[in-house]
Order: C-alpha cells, then structure tokens, then sequence
C-alpha cells in the first residue's frame, strides 16, 4: 500500500480537516516510510520562547523567535529544523540532513559550532507521527494535499498566512482552496 515517500514536501490540510491539531495546517515531512511517518506543522508558532539551557539558540532563531507547536505526540519533546548554508554531504554530530538545505539539529550542542552551518534555525515542541501506512491512507482519503515546498516555507516570518500562501501558489482549483473562508457554513 506504500506508494511513495513525502519526505521534504509539504502536507496541506485540506478543509474541513475534523481534528483541531490539524486544522489548516502545513506540515513538513521529515520522514516518510513502510512503518510510518513523521512531520512537523510548521504555521503555528506559540508565545513560547526558548528558556535555559536551550536560549542559547535564540540568536539563530527565525522570526518570529518562538517555539513552534509542532504535533499532538509527545510534546514534551523539542525538535529543531535548521537551513543549511551548503549542501550537507554526510550527517555529522550537530546535524543530520532531510533535504540538500534543511538539517535536523542537535540542540544539546553547543550553537557556536552550528552557528558556521546553519543560517536558520526553527524549534518545535512535539511532533506529526503516523503509523504503518496510516498517512498512506489519510492521503488517499483526500485528507492532505501533497505539495513541493522550499525551506523558505519552514521559515518564514508569516507562519499564520502559509496555509493560504502554499495554497494560492498551486496550480489550477488548488489554488481555489486558498480562498476558502475559515467557517465553511459562511460559503
């Protein structure tokens, strides 16, 4: 039933998507295979900021410099998401590559040492999971959109426009959905 991965693309809600973790949401898939899937939502920033140890990143950080919520599974964990200045040719101990510009990052290390690598840097707490063949499904259901992102996606400085703004940039009646009001009882 594995079709093909969607790792480094975009998961697009579609309207009215039934569970309110995922409403309207834009996710970045940073894995996608037999056993599963992983992602983050990356449009909905928190008013939470990065606190000790971890404040050490901020200077990094990509406005708006929060903490980003990232899934409803296991939210006490931090996952962080950088753009890397070059191409990463092989994982190393600050970070592991998911697509040619976007790491992920080891935040228990010191960000000095990142600071060469990465130009930006997102954190999430919690995470997008999915179990065998179950985002497969979902898919199939016309639950998501699949669509080709960039890392300016993930970093952008207006997380709460990047549903519309994904969306209005697609061709054809894709593009429609970027219209559609929030309260689909309005239309």
């Amino acid at each position: 039933m594995f079709t093909v991965s969607t790792k480094g693309r975009l998961l697009v809600a579609t309207p009215p998507l039934e569970d309110p973790n995922f409403d309207r949401a834009v996710i970045y898939v940073l894995e996608h295979h037999d056993e599963g899937a992983i992602g983050v939502v990356i449009n909905r920033p928190t008013e939470e900021a990065l606190d000790a140890p971890l404040d050490r990143w901020i200077e990094l950080q990509s406005a708006p410099s929060s903490i980003f919520r990232g899934g409803p599974v296991e939210t006490s964990a931090m996952v962080a998401l950088g753009r890397s200045v070059g191409p990463i040719v092989e994982d190393h101990e600050l970070m592991t590559a998911i697509t040619d510009d976007v790491v992920s990052v080891d935040l228990t290390a010191d960000p000095a040492l990142a600071a060469a690598d990465v130009a930006q840097l997102r954190v999430f707490r919690g995470y997008a999971g999915w179990g065998d063949h179950q985002l497969d499904a979902e898919i199939d259901a016309g639950a998501w959109l699949v669509v080709d992102g960039d890392a300016d996606d993930l970093f952008t400085d207006r997380p709460s426009e990047l549903w519309r703004d994904v969306l209005a940039r697609q061709d054809g009646r894709l593009a429609w959905l970027a219209e559609a009001p929030d309260d689909l009882s309005l239309n």
